[in-house]
């Protein structure tokens, strides 16, 4: 599964169950033109059907920037189109439709798009000299992949609306403190951090993780019912696996589940 490290993008088995993706343009911030786009909508695409993947990590290369966002040079050149593709949204990524969990493992800044890519995974790891923003407004645009409500979401109202507005940025300690970042670490080992957590979740029934996460996601866009219609659907969806059944069993034998990752 592995890719060539001169990769854009670059995809490596980092454990196993746990997949890393690195976006790979350090001299340009890796900032994302239409080739990086491109190669994120493949890669996630590839950890989707892959059955010996339930985690995946994304990270950026260098140590310094998760990623700068949408490469400028791109948009000055009137190509802003062509950092987005029809299944993934910008990067080939934001709005993609996807199962399995992905964990942003930033070192240093995420702003506009890379703060936009990362508020699209379901987690973030950070490190102590990470900073997030939107400062689209003082290029003359806004944050349109998913940032202007998708960190309204995630932070105290007032305080995301005057990230957006002033362009300002937020370390990763003051993220932390609001609920945006899930764990801070030394600068270098956010992706070990972010490994760590994979782990975690990768020792669970990876069909209830996936089922469990598709309705987390949509915690803010439904109602109540709506919600809980969708729970009693997943529930019957799992009944009729092996999963549903060896979970209890291995409980009551005292020994680790042997999960079956397939059967929805």
């Amino acid at each position: 599964m592995d890719q060539e490290n001169d990769s854009p993008v670059v995809l490596r088995t980092l454990s196993e169950r746990v997949a890393l993706v690195t976006i790979n343009r350090p001299k340009a911030r890796n900032a994302i033109n239409s080739e990086v786009a491109n190669l994120l909508e493949e890669v996630l695409k590839k950890t989707e059907c892959n059955p010996e993947i339930d985690v995946v990590i994304l990270t950026g290369s260098g140590g310094t920037v998760f990623s700068a966002g949408a490469d400028l040079k791109e948009v000055a050149a009137g190509r802003f189109s062509s950092l987005f593709t029809e299944c993934g949204g910008f990067a080939g990524f934001v709005h993609a439709k996807r199962r399995k969990p992905w964990i942003a493992a930033v070192d240093g800044l995420a702003l506009a798009g890379g703060c936009e890519i990362a508020l699209a995974c379901d987690l973030i790891v950070a490190s102590e000299s990470a900073e997030f923003g939107l400062p689209e407004v003082s290029r003359g645009l806004i944050a349109s992949a998913g940032g202007l409500y998708r960190l309204t979401r995630s932070l105290p109202k007032v305080l995301a609306i005057e990230l957006i507005l002033t362009a300002g940025r937020l370390p990763a300690a003051r993220a932390m403190a609001f609920g945006l970042v899930n764990r801070i670490t030394e600068d270098g080992c956010a992706v070990d951090a972010a490994h760590d957590l994979a782990l975690q979740i990768s020792v669970n029934a990876p069909l209830a993780v996936r089922e469990s996460l598709g309705i987390a996601r949509l915690s803010y866009d439904l109602s109540e019912e709506a919600l809980q219609k969708m729970s009693d659907e997943s529930q019957e969806r799992l009944m009729v696996t092996k999963d549903f059944t060896e979970g209890p069993k291995a409980f009551a034998e005292k020994r680790n589940p042997e999960w079956s990752r397939v059967g929805i």
